[in-house]
């Protein structure tokens, strides 16, 4: 594993400053990173600890270079958007 450490900043006005296992951010990353060949095409992410709220990623790449992000996940808000 190579220790790295990233922050994905959201809003800090308005109290939210930190995003602790950011999956967008790993699927971007997780795609420059495999098809660099810089990271396996498998690997898990370990995130937010140093904000209180440890996240564990895992960011697989399929052959075709399509990136898949999995982990849990925490229903914040919920709605509806009538367009």
């Amino acid at each position: 594993m190579v220790p790295a450490r990233g922050r994905c900043s959201l809003w800090p006005g308005a109290g939210v400053s930190e995003d602790p296992g950011c999956g967008s951010m790993n699927a971007a990353v997780g795609q420059w990173l495999t098809s660099t060949g810089a990271a396996p095409s498998a690997y898990r992410v370990s995130q937010g600890a140093w904000v209180g709220r440890a996240a564990r990623t895992g960011v697989t790449a399929d052959p075709d270079g399509t990136v898949w992000v999995s982990g849990a996940a925490v229903i914040c808000i919920r709605g509806a958007l009538t367009l």
